[in-house]
């Protein structure tokens, strides 16, 4: 087999920049040691007016290299981001994952919990103190922090200002990459045009505009294109080796009917099928629709994987899907298998996507569960990948209410009522509350599973699915002692009555290991991250000082102008 094609080279004289600017030894799996750092002066500014996409670069590349950044000989970079995964979600998965390995679970550690280095990440938006997916990746694929709602575009333009936006894009990690003969990739259980694997290679004023039909005529006019054909038709490189997820409905046009279900249909109203366009630009390339063509598509040639006209299925549920389904594991091996063919490197990223829609549903079991499958696809990530050449960064882009409460005794089922002690020095059996009644060790701060009586369900203890609405003032808890709180359709009490659960502004975890991985300490701004693995990654920041865009450490301290880096 043949490795992919070789996309534009770097200019020649971008190897003396890497031999100037890349002095340091490779780091393992061990615990790092501290690299030297470089001081990079960053203008003090009134925040937030003073606050402008080029003073956020600068400040993020400034908190990576004094870190030591810069002295990283990363070849492959892999980000894996467990949408909505707060620190909560991470703590309780890994008890959940623990007991149900049969221990008593608290001592139990998720794949990257054995990383050496780790940080925490500040999530807001620039208009939003609690934020949302989109503006979050946006940060993480650019080095800039922007708006919610909106994709890799600076945060001068407002959410669906498409003329603004089509004047503010900012260059992301995937296209630098790609511009740069490295391999790319996107792994999700989410649509693929969904916010966080969308800001990979798409610039956009909105999130929600996925395919044709969701664009407002005078976006059209304007001359904004959707994500789903942004994806396929982006100019740098030929684009990701390596697409896999859901939302195929994006990509068919309303006259061709979805091959697994057959009472639906695409939603593209402009008559393009971007799968046949996509095939058109690789002509060797694969699409799989099911798990026997995923099994089947060769290692040596592009992948384009639509597993649903939607989301892909949650864990607890993919082995009843119909047509068949990989883990989110299994799509990880296969995406690395054929990008590591590539002798320039590769970035792929890799989303948990659906652990944020279950604890948006107020169901902590299908949160958890998707969790524990993101640790098994990071475990197959370590298992496929040297720490020698492979940075590996784990994050979330933003947290959720899921709280952990009470004074539950050790090995109590995560999932279970709080059995152990009601204070600090109590230690009994089964705990209740003030009014005499058991409550559960996860619950939600707001969200569907309000007990009070809805549109849809009765008073009392909720069911997934269920979207609140109409809600009635709850008359009391209910009383929980004969209720499974263990099944995974059981949805945790919430105090406040919302039919979606809410985002949290709290900070997120980052965990890494590999070459650059000990610069990743401290508590950083959430944009530090593109920072981290650019300049750990000396074919990307060579392509970066080639522009003119670092300084004289070779520091890429510039925002990138994105024409810049389409081919001529």
């Amino acid at each position: 087999m043949t490795p992919f094609p070789r996309r534009r080279p770097l200019l020649p004289f971008a190897c003396a920049l890497v031999l100037t600017a890349c002095a340091g030894a490779p780091t393992t799996g061990s615990p790092p040691a501290r690299s030297a750092g470089i001081d990079v002066a960053v203008p003090a500014i009134a925040h937030p007016a003073g606050e402008t996409a080029a003073w956020w670069f600068r400040d993020g590349a400034s908190q990576a290299a004094a870190r030591g950044a810069m002295q990283g000989r990363a070849k492959n970079v892999i980000i894996f981001l467990g949408d909505g995964m707060s620190l909560t979600t991470v703590a309780a998965a890994r008890i959940f994952e623990g007991q149900r390995k049969g221990g008593s679970g608290e001592e139990n550690r998720l794949a990257w919990e054995t990383f050496p280095a780790t940080a925490l990440s500040k999530t807001y938006n620039t208009d939003s103190q609690t934020p949302d997916s989109a503006g979050t990746m946006s940060a993480i694929a650019t080095g800039v922090k922007t708006r919610a709602g909106v994709l890799s575009i600076g945060q001068t333009a407002q959410r669906k200002d498409c003329a603004g936006a089509l004047a503010a894009p900012a260059l992301t990690l995937w296209e630098l990459a790609s511009s740069s003969g490295m391999a790319t990739g996107v792994v999700t259980t989410a649509r693929v045009t969904h916010a966080t694997p969308g800001a990979t290679f798409t610039h956009t004023p909105e999130r929600n505009w996925e395919n044709d039909s969701d664009l407002p005529d005078q976006a059209v006019r304007e001359g904004c294109i959707d994500i789903a054909r942004q994806l396929v038709e982006t100019p740098f490189g030929r684009g990701f080796d390596v697409l896999m997820g859901g939302g195929r409905k994006n990509f068919m046009p309303v006259t061709q009917r979805d091959p697994e279900e057959d009472d639906k249909v695409g939603e593209r109203l402009d008559g393009r099928d971007l799968i046949a366009d996509w095939r058109s630009r690789h002509p060797g390339g694969t699409y799989a629709w099911n798990k026997a063509q995923f099994d089947a598509a060769p290692l040596d040639k592009p992948l384009l994987a639509l597993f649903q006209p939607d989301h892909m299925q949650f864990e607890y549920e993919r082995p009843k899907d119909v047509a068949g389904e990989p883990s989110l594991a299994e799509m990880t091996r296969a995406a690395i298998a054929r990008l590591s063919r590539d002798q320039d490197g590769y970035v792929l990223l890799v989303e948990g996507g659906r652990i944020d829609h279950a604890n948006h549903y107020g169901n902590a079991y299908r949160a958890l569960s998707d969790t524990v499958a993101m640790s098994d696809a990071v475990r197959a990530a370590t298992e496929a990948t040297s720490p020698d050449d492979t940075l590996i960064i784990v994050t979330a882009d933003h947290s959720h209410v899921l709280n952990f409460v009470g004074y539950p005794k050790r090995g109590n089922p995560i999932l279970g009522k709080v059995r152990g002690g009601s204070g600090e020095d109590d230690d009994g059996g089964l705990v209740n509350d003030g009014l005499g009644l058991p409550y559960t060790t996860l619950t939600y701060a707001n969200g569907p599973g309000y007990t009070g009586a809805s549109s849809s369900q009765p008073a009392g203890p909720k069911r997934y699915p269920h979207m609140g609405k109409e809600y009635e003032a709850a008359d009391g808890r209910p009383d929980l002692r004969n209720v499974d709180t263990e099944h995974p359709d059981y949805m945790q009490e919430s105090t406040v009555p919302l039919p979606n659960e809410t985002h949290g502004g709290d900070d997120v975890g980052i965990w890494a290991r590999g070459p650059g991985s000990d610069a990743i300490r401290g508590s950083v701004e959430q944009n530090t991250i593109f920072h981290f693995a650019a300049q750990a990654t000396p074919r990307l920041r060579a392509a970066l000082c080639a522009k003119g865009l670092c300084d004289a450490n070779g520091v890429p301290v510039t925002l990138p102008a994105v024409e810049a880096f389409k081919p001529r």
